[in-house]
């Protein structure tokens, strides 16, 4: 869409790899559950006029097997990192008085429980939570704030992980579109909610599910 974009990741096989594919992209490399390491590494990147902030994890236990860790972990990377990118982020669009947007991409596990995805489900309440709270703290500044909250996609992971039709077939019964999402179909959302074509939507969660929370 003609936009400069920075990709940061901790993986640098993953931004290199990315790079090959898009050589304009920029990237950083950078552990963004280091509060400290991530301003730092982000402090000089130029003005940033939109964000989506994507980067997640998930361990899959039952709830009387989490651990101090696990939590850790997933509320470290799902939900602090998210913080701390965004405020990095909103701090330079107001001290640039710039309008701009942002997309947290959270999930149907926000919105719904799923069997030993105690602590991920967690996380992603508390992405949407933050979602809202920001919207209604930016909003006079005119930065939009929004999530996007997909079922399972059929990412090379989702491929891998619900290939088993005892597993997959459950979980499409619940989906009255009957199938599990495509990459695309998260992107054009994202895309829509970055523009100034959704200009009036702030504070929104958006489920891209199939209708799975609907019925």
């Amino acid at each position: 869409c003609g936009a400069e974009v920075i990709a940061v990741s901790r993986s640098t096989d993953l931004l290199a790899s990315l790079q090959q594919e898009v050589p304009s992209i920029k990237i950083v490399a950078v552990d963004l559950s280091n509060w400290s390491a991530t301003k730092e590494a982000l402090s000089n990147i130029g003005p940033i006029d939109l964000l989506v902030n994507n980067a997640g994890v998930a361990i899959l236990e039952p709830l009387l097997d989490v651990t101090e860790e696990h939590v850790d972990q997933l509320f470290g990377i799902n939900v602090k990192a998210l913080m701390n990118v965004t405020q990095i982020v909103a701090k330079d669009l107001m001290a640039r008085k710039a309008p701009g947007a942002i997309v947290n991409v959270s999930s149907l596990a926000s919105l719904a429980g799923f069997q030993d995805h105690t602590v991920y489900c967690a996380t992603k309440g508390a992405v949407d939570a933050f979602t809202r709270a920001c919207a209604l703290e930016l909003g006079l500044h005119n930065i939009r704030v929004n999530s996007v909250n997909p079922t399972v996609i059929m990412t090379a992971m989702g491929r891998l992980g619900w290939s088993d039709p005892a597993k997959a077939n459950p979980m499409l019964e619940k989906i009255p579109l009957r199938r599990f999402g495509e990459v695309k179909e998260v992107v054009d959302a994202v895309l829509y909610l970055l523009s100034d074509r959704s200009s009036m939507i702030t504070g929104a969660c958006l489920p891209i599910d199939g209708g799975f929370s609907a019925v």
